[in-house]
C-alpha cells in the first residue's frame, strides 16, 4: 500500500555541492551479465582502483543485498523486478550523496534496467555489459549454481529456465571471456577518462 500524507523534504546540502567538494561527478555504473560472468569481481576491482585514486565508490552486490535489504524476495520474475527497483532507488540515493555506485546484478530484463536509468538524471546511469557466454559461465560456475539448476535443484535460474536479455546499446561492453580482470578494469577506466567522469 502506498503511503499517504507524505511531503518531500529538501536537503540542506545539494548533490551539486557534494560533487563540487569531491571534485568528481556521481553516477551509477550498472554491471549486468550472467551469473559467473565476473560482475562482482570486476566491480570490486574497479572500486579498489578508484579508492586508490581518492575517488569514493561503493559496490552494491546482488548476493550481499539479498542478505539484508532484499532478503524477503525470491527469484520469480516479479521478485526480480522488485529487487532491481529497490536497488535503483538505493543507487539514486548514493548518486545524490555524491558517490559513484557500482552495481553488480544479473538484472536480466531490459525493461527493469531502463526503469533504473529513467529515475536518474542525464549522465548518471552507464550500463556495463559484462559479456561472457553461457557455456563459459557454466564451466566457471563459481558458486555451483548452474549445476544445481541443471539438476532442477534451483528454479527460475537465469540462462537455464529464466531468460537473460542482453543490453541493446550498453555504454560499454567488457568481454570477460576473452580478457582478464586487469584488462577489463583498464578498459572501464579508459572509458571513464574519455567521458570526463574521472580525471587522471
Amino acid at each position: 500500500m502506498a503511503a499517504n500524507n507524505i511531503v518531500w523534504h529538501d536537503a540542506s546540502v545539494t548533490k551539486d555541492e557534494r560533487r563540487e567538494k569531491n571534485k568528481y561527478q556521481s553516477y551509477v555504473l550498472w554491471f549486468t551479465g550472467l551469473s559467473g560472468s565476473g560482475k562482482s569481481t570486476l566491480a570490486n576491482a574497479l572500486a579498489r582502483y578508484l579508492y586508490e585514486s581518492n575517488i569514493q565508490a561503493y559496490v552494491l552486490d546482488g548476493d550481499n543485498i539479498r542478505h539484508g535489504l532484499n532478503k524477503d524476495l525470491g527469484f520469480t520474475d516479479d521478485d526480480r523486478k522488485e529487487n532491481i527497483r529497490r536497488i535503483g532507488e538505493v543507487s539514486k540515493l548514493f548518486v545524490d550523496s555524491g558517490q559513484i555506485v557500482l552495481t553488480a546484478f544479473i538484472s536480466p530484463f531490459r525493461e527493469d534496467r531502463q526503469q533504473v536509468k529513467d529515475i536518474l538524471s542525464d549522465n548518471e546511469f552507464f550500463e556495463v555489459y559484462v559479456k561472457c557466454s553461457l557455456d563459459e559461465c557454466e564451466i566457471r560456475d563459481p558458486k555451483g549454481l548452474y549445476k544445481k539448476a541443471r539438476n532442477n535443484e534451483i528454479k527460475h535460474f537465469t540462462g537455464i529456465d529464466s531468460p537473460y536479455e542482453e543490453p541493446v546499446n550498453p555504454a560499454i561492453t567488457v568481454d570477460t571471456e576473452s580478457q582478464d580482470i586487469e584488462a577489463s578494469v583498464k578498459q572501464i577506466v579508459n572509458f571513464l577518462l574519455e567521458k570526463g567522469l574521472i580525471q587522471n
